[in-house]
């Protein structure tokens, strides 16, 4: 393992609700070396979810800054900080957020299609992603004709196709049956083992943070 690739220094996040201020996250500071598997453990209302959504730039700091792979991602404009998301992040979200009307071809291809990428170019990149979580047999298949748990494959391959830095993972097994988490499990740990893909994940489930490397706990917007 090399240096951090993700490094969140001092970090507070507040929301302002009418004249209220709502402290969320309180002097944050956090390393994750390059090509490690995280989880970020905690309560609901912890904070989880909102430093995840901090180190992948959907969200802004109120003080700090977060830093990954040499950017400091607070500092980049809005347009900036879209085409550093789409070429850097991967998301996986818990309810898997796949368009019910494309294919799980189509799905995977959407992030591509915000590439130079040329559509026999995508084509590999989907097929490879699609391959890699064992879904080749479902490329024509609407998500309401799959499984959660080959749905969150789904998502999995749409998150790895554009082949990013690091992969944001909130929740990925809190809507699947154990069976099938320990599916989605199993592949994010050969993402990161074999493909040295660098893996932020908030889970509540002891059973998921199991198979991290480094497990953080955050309670009431501090990391322990």
């Amino acid at each position: 393992m090399t240096g951090p690739i993700i490094e969140v220094r001092g970090v507070s996040k507040a929301y302002r609700r009418d004249s209220l201020s709502i402290p969320v996250l309180q002097n944050v500071t956090l390393d994750v070396p390059e090509g490690e598997f995280l989880a970020l453990m905690g309560p609901s209302g912890s904070g989880k979810t909102t430093l995840l959504n901090l180190i992948a730039g959907i969200d802004r700091p109120s003080a700090g800054s977060i830093t990954v792979g040499g950017t400091d991602v607070a500092r980049l404009g809005e347009s900036e900080l879209a085409k550093w998301r789409a070429r850097h992040i991967g998301f996986v979200f818990q309810f898997y957020n796949l368009l019910p009307v494309l294919t799980a071809y189509e799905n995977v291809e959407l992030p591509l299609l915000l590439t130079p990428l040329s559509k026999a170019e995508r084509k590999k990149h989907v097929e490879a992603a699609l391959g890699l979580v064992g879904l080749a047999d479902r490329v024509h298949h609407y998500p309401r004709q799959l499984s959660g748990g080959q749905e969150q494959r789904v998502a999995i391959a749409r998150a790895i196709a554009p082949d990013p830095t690091i992969l944001v993972a909130d929740e990925p097994t809190g809507d699947l049956d154990r069976a099938s988490a320990d599916e989605v499990l199993t592949l994010l740990g050969r993402l990161n083992r074999e493909f040295k893909k660098t893996i932020v994940m908030v889970t509540h489930d002891p059973h998921a943070a199991e198979r991290a490397h480094i497990v953080r706990h955050l309670d009431k917007g501090e990391l322990q």
